[in-house]
């Protein structure tokens, strides 16, 4: 495996990426949100290490308290949530979603959504307040694009987590 080089300029860069300030969003009372996401890990580099992945985590896991307690002072029904995979850190985002101009998706729902999560992954168990959150899982269905024959379905368990006081659940 390739040496992580840069690390701690890149850590200190998450630090920054966590707060709700290194983004540009609009909270005026005409604003919206269209499944506005960010994904802290891109590169995936939390893949096959449990230390970055939990690092990235717990990023995704403050800046969605920070978009919460932003958007309770907005003023317009929200959904936010967190969605990591199983598969690639590199999918790992946190959303924002609300009434919008472009389509009538409000409230966005997953009707593949279940209770059923398994055994959580080990960057979550470390997770101390886990407990002011609710998890569940749905199954997302993609191809292996990289693939020069037949592409490959490929099947990912993505967790879904919300904070308990959520006014609009998946």
């Amino acid at each position: 495996m390739k040496k992580f080089r840069g690390k701690r300029r890149y850590f200190r860069q998450l630090q920054i990426e966590q707060h709700l300030t290194a983004h540009k969003l609009d909270f005026s009372p005409n604003s919206w949100f269209d499944f506005w996401h960010v994904h802290l890990d891109f590169d995936g580099r939390g893949n096959g290490h449990l230390k970055i992945r939990k690092a990235h985590v717990r990023a995704l896991l403050h800046l969605m308290n920070e978009l919460d307690a932003e958007l309770q002072t907005w003023g317009h029904p929200y959904q936010l949530w967190i969605e990591l995979s199983r598969q690639d850190a590199g999918m790992d985002a946190v959303f924002v979603h609300s009434n919008n101009p472009n389509d009538d998706n409000f409230p966005h729902t997953v009707l593949s959504l279940s209770n059923s999560v398994g055994p959580l992954p080990d960057y979550l168990e470390s997770i101390d307040d886990l407990k002011n959150y609710q998890i569940h899982s749905y199954e997302r269905k993609d191809y292996d694009a990289f693939d020069d024959d037949i592409p490959e379905e490929v099947i990912d368990q993505v967790l879904v987590i919300q904070r308990l006081d959520c006014r609009f659940p998946l």
